[in-house]
């Protein structure tokens, strides 16, 4: 793991060098503006934006609390700090500090680490769908002149037949997991035996999480809590945006248009690596939005530098204090939470398979 991660950073880098020679003696980017930019910007929006995220976060404590409610009856804001710890791994060591999360609930409730891994499955299933309903409602029902319209109304239909196809797909694993399993797994075994065993183990654990939710009302309440926490999170690049006010095209900011910027960013942040991985997503961003929005370069890449700044890197200086006060290395228990997670992976592979 650690060997193909340093391949593809080297791969990035190298992309990243090119990219900056080749942008060099074609961009003029003046970085005096870039500092009067950031100096302008009003702190007052970048404030509001922080806040939102911060409260985003409260709201996945109380998420995670409800989807352990059958099991465990936990404070809603008790696994606050397991939040904000594992988002600060993620920020801080990459996207292999993801199960870091789901082995600090783990730890802190006692509960097994098979039972958090499929908890984050739906947890990431609700954000996902969360995100593609905002998005896709929000820009099928804008009558706002918006960059390359055909594209975005088909990606926003897109994104509603892929919620609704998630749904169903969703309904169909919680009624018949089992069966849904085995005919994956063994339709993709005469491919690759591997591939089809992962798959049917996927579903699997996904059903698991799915039986966190046993009524409707527990489906409900997820989904709202998710829906409000990336309204709180769209608030927050909206406010971040807007507080540009130096430049016309970021202080005239829509949300139409900042749904556009959002899913850009999302792409971006999925080639996620530790702190090489924060300067490819600002130039990315800084692209986007000087792309679509005609933004100056300096423009963009502050605006696109606050993004990162307020929106993912926001929670390190709690999440350390945090980790200091709870005798948390982030460090080693992304170590853990690896091997723990391969461990698991290996026991499921030599034990006898779910029940249909």
């Amino acid at each position: 793991m650690k060997k193909n991660q340093l391949i593809l950073g080297l791969v990035v880098l190298a992309a990243l060098v090119i990219l900056l020679v080749w942008g060099h003696s074609r961009i003029h980017f003046n970085f005096a503006v870039f500092r009067d930019q950031m100096a302008m910007a009003n702190w007052r929006g970048l404030v509001i934006g922080l806040g939102c995220i911060y409260l985003g976060y409260a709201f996945r404590s109380v998420r995670w609390a409800l989807l352990l409610r059958p099991n465990q009856k936990v404070p809603p804001f008790s696994l606050l700090g397991t939040q904000v710890m594992g988002f600060t791994a993620v920020a801080l060591i990459g996207r292999v500090a993801d199960p870091v999360r789901p082995y600090l609930v783990a730890r802190k409730t006692g509960l097994p680490l098979s039972l958090q891994i499929a908890v984050y499955i739906v947890e990431r299933m609700f954000d996902l769908g969360s995100m593609a309903l905002i998005f896709s409602v929000v820009l099928l029902t804008t009558h706002e002149p918006l960059p390359h319209p055909e594209l975005l109304l088909q990606v926003a239909r897109g994104g509603l037949a892929a919620t609704a196809a998630m749904a169903a797909f969703t309904v169909g694993v919680r009624l018949s997991g089992g069966l849904i399993a085995s005919l994956m797994e063994r339709s993709l075994s005469l491919f690759s035996p591997r591939l089809g065993h992962s798959a049917g183990h996927k579903i699997r654990t996904f059903r698991a999480g799915l039986y966190t939710m046993r009524t409707f009302g527990d489906f409900a309440a997820a989904a709202a809590l998710s829906l409000a926490m990336w309204g709180l999170i769209s608030l927050s690049y909206l406010e971040i945006t807007r507080a540009f006010t130096a430049s016309p095209p970021l202080a005239a900011m829509t949300l139409p248009r900042c749904m556009v910027l959002m899913a850009a960013s999302m792409v971006a942040s999925g080639f996620q690596l530790p702190i090489l991985g924060w300067f490819t997503q600002i130039g990315l961003v800084a692209a986007a939005i000087s792309g679509l929005f005609g933004a100056s370069p300096e423009a963009s890449t502050a605006c696109a530098a606050a993004l990162l700044l307020v929106t993912f890197l926001g929670i390190v200086p709690v999440g350390l204090i945090w980790a200091q006060f709870e005798h948390v290395s982030l460090r080693q228990v992304a170590v853990e939470s690896g091997h723990a997670g391969e461990e698991l992976a290996e026991e499921e592979a030599v034990s006898p398979r779910g029940a249909a």
